[in-house]
């Protein structure tokens, strides 16, 4: 019996070995033969927090959670009353200041250059009638009949119309030169601030609606109507519709069989039937172990790298979070990437 059983057991032992080998050099041969890979993963999206810049309350809020949305579509208006007002005293200013440069450019009026001149020719009569009377005065002053006063007020008369004369001539020059180039100037430049002023309230007018930033849907409606908005409270989250990629984890084993660039098919279980376009747009150069949420053909704990393949989805069919089933065409020759290509 000890001499048979001495004799089966290495007959045993040689046939599991080669059956091993046989498996081993099978799998090998599969492996290397494959055409396909096939990983699991989710879809996943970018998502935008949508807040407004201007800090009022809430007028109205025009979609709800779910709504598709497209880019540049109204989702909020904030109250503008005091704005408006704000507005208002803003035109009215570039108005008076557009009235001032008007005047300044024009020039005098002839009626004011008629009056000027008018002024200057009866300064100049006064002036001849002083000269007579101080001429009088003196003669008559030499021979005893007027005062000495007299004829002092006579000369102080002479030279204050004399003086008056002058004012009326300079008032003549101004009038008939107009405004100065620096006085024009400096009307210009305060027209300018106040229309930038205006401009500044007309962005802000626009700002006071929120506008989709791109096409996307509505996740999540953070505020209503009433409440305060402001550049740090969102009012929406956006789930934007591109890019969209699947993010799924390769293991180690597999990580020299794919590169950056290769096509792929997806598949949901929601849609049977249906293949979805994509490509590996990005692999993550740092491993980590395995997820929980990660599904595989082999459930132990391994190392495994990130990987997201960028998906064509004209018709917003794929979701977030969906899980789906990714196949890598290994026969694809690695490249750059597509266009819409993301990086970690």
């Amino acid at each position: 019996m000890k001499r048979k059983l001495r004799i089966i057991l290495p007959i045993i032992l040689i046939i599991a070995i080669g059956t091993i080998a046989i498996r081993y050099f099978v799998k090998v041969e599969e492996e290397i033969n494959q055409t396909h890979l096939n990983i699991f993963g989710n879809v996943d999206t970018r998502t935008a927090q949508l807040a407004f810049i201007e800090q009022e309350r809430i007028d109205q809020v025009l979609v709800e959670e779910g709504a598709v949305v497209t880019a540049g579509q109204a989702l909020a208006i904030l109250q503008t009353n005091r704005l408006k007002a704000q507005m208002a005293e803003a035109q009215a200013q570039v108005s008076a200041l557009q009235d001032a440069v008007d005047r300044l450019e024009a020039g005098t009026r002839s009626q004011q250059i008629d009056q000027a001149r008018a002024e200057v020719s009866a300064a100049k009569t006064r002036v001849a009638n002083a000269e007579l009377n101080y001429q009088r005065l003196k003669q008559i002053t030499d021979a005893g009949i007027v005062s000495l006063q007299n004829l002092d007020n006579a000369q102080s008369q002479l030279e204050v119309e004399k003086a008056q004369l002058k004012v009326r001539e300079k008032a003549l020059n101004l009038a008939l030169e107009g405004a100065r180039k620096e006085d024009i100037a400096e009307a210009r430049n305060r027209l300018q601030a106040a229309k930038a002023s205006l401009e500044l309230f007309n962005i802000r007018l626009k700002d006071m609606t929120l506008l989709s930033p791109s096409d996307g849907v509505i996740q999540n409606r953070i505020l209503e109507p009433g409440e305060m908005a402001g550049p740090s409270r969102p009012v929406f989250t956006l789930a934007l519709n591109d890019p969209k990629w699947v993010r799924a984890y390769v293991a180690e084993p597999d990580l020299g069989r794919i590169a950056q660039g290769m096509t792929a098919t997806i598949q949901s279980d929601s849609f049977p039937g249906v293949t979805f376009e994509g490509w590996i747009g990005f692999i993550s150069p740092v491993a980590e172990f395995t997820p929980k949420n990660v599904e595989t053909s082999d459930l132990r704990t391994k190392l495994v790298y990130e990987v997201r393949v960028m998906a064509r989805d004209p018709r917003n069919q794929l979701r977030l979070g969906m899980p789906v089933t990714v196949s890598v065409d290994l026969t694809t020759s690695p490249g750059p990437g597509k266009d819409a290509a993301v990086k970690g």
